[in-house]
């Protein structure tokens, strides 16, 4: 029988780069069979679109449940903690079936999921025999985190800690983060091209005061994805799940956990075309106008044959063509949104525009 397959989750709060850091490992293999679970808050399934289109998925992966043509599965109802029982159960059975020819299993966390509820799923009976964590990777947004998107002043929040180590006023979402950060086994520093050196310091001891042991910290820019070889994010040998008591969290006396009720998402999909910039200023307005933590999907563009993909964390957008629109698919706009209490009504009117061309 064959050994156990390895599990390495890729958690982090929304916008960090898992999806990115997947594309990575997925386009320098090293000739792994890699499987590839992607578990995405909302209806459209922008991440796993963009996994699929990576151009290398197609021949080196594996196909699996559900998506006989496609390596990657993806998880639609929410986070994996809470959609454990209803997909992630069969799926990894369907995963377990064809262990002979798998090296190694990714699963992406949702941006707003806690790691912990989903490795604890690993001890069931019928996985447990076949399957074990890793490793966790926790990437970090480290421009997000070091302007304050995800905590607060960071010279504050340091006095604050040392004044109330509790910290019983943390928001739901610095819990998130903390929780995150609490099961790693190496963190990534994400996206340092974008600050300073003192302010990847900053975010380092940040980071660091939140690891509950010693944890490896490596910094990555967002054009230096090849200086993380696949040898140092997998094969962590961790055995996450036996070793649960040494990753404490902000809901390990819960019975249930339920996200923050006013955390959602809406998607909005256009028959239209737009100018980057137009857009751009557009969707601005909005995450000015609404608490919105996340942006990404994709845009057509007026006489381009490419699809652009768009992606935001708050005020900070960044845009790349991805590929060709195939001749049979619909050139749509298709955004997704993820914040605290959204209105879809004045984000599609405020995305809709006369300076938009209608086919």
């Amino acid at each position: 029988m064959a050994a156990k397959i390895p599990v390495t989750i890729i958690t982090g709060f929304l916008g960090s780069g898992k999806t990115s850091l997947i594309r990575h490992l997925l386009q320098n293999s090293q000739g792994r069979r890699i499987a590839v679970l992607v578990n995405e808050f909302g209806e459209l399934g922008i991440d796993g679109d963009l996994l699929r289109d990576c151009q290398i998925c197609d021949d080196d992966g594996v196909a699996i449940a559900q998506e006989p043509v496609s390596n990657i599965v993806e998880l639609n109802n929410g986070c994996l903690c809470c959609t454990v029982q209803e997909e992630f159960y069969p799926t990894m059975q369907e995963l377990i079936k064809r262990r002979d020819s798998i090296d190694c299993i990714l699963i992406e966390t949702s941006g707003l999921a806690l790691p912990k509820p989903l490795i604890k799923a690993f001890s069931w009976q019928d996985i447990r025999h076949a399957v074990t964590v890793d490793g966790v990777i926790t990437v970090v947004d480290c421009e997000a985190v070091s302007r304050g998107t995800l905590a607060q002043d960071l010279q504050a929040l340091e006095a604050q800690r040392q004044a109330d180590p509790n910290l019983d006023h943390e928001t739901p979402l610095q819990e998130l983060f903390e929780d995150q950060l609490a099961c790693a086994d190496l963190v990534i520093l994400n996206k340092t091209d974008l600050v300073s050196a003192s302010e990847i310091t900053q975010v380092q001891t940040l980071v660091q005061q939140e690891l509950p042991r010693s944890v490896k910290i490596v910094t990555n820019g967002r054009s230096q994805a090849e200086a993380l070889p696949a040898d140092l994010l997998l094969g962590f040998n961790a055995a996450v799940e036996d070793n649960l008591a040494s990753r404490p969290s902000h809901h390990d006396f819960e019975e249930e956990h339920d996200h923050d009720d006013e955390i959602d998402s809406t998607h909005v999909i256009l028959d239209q075309t737009f100018e980057p910039e137009v857009l751009r200023q557009r969707l601005e307005a909005l995450v000015r106008q609404q608490e919105i933590y996340r942006i990404k999907g994709f845009v057509a563009v007026p006489n381009k044959p490419m699809r652009l993909v768009v992606q935001g964390v708050g005020t900070r957008f960044e845009q790349f063509y991805d590929r060709r629109w195939q001749p049979e698919e619909p050139r749509q706009t298709k955004l997704v949104f993820i914040g605290r209490s959204l209105n879809p009504e004045l984000i599609q009117k405020e995305i809709v525009s006369p300076q938009t061309s209608t086919r």
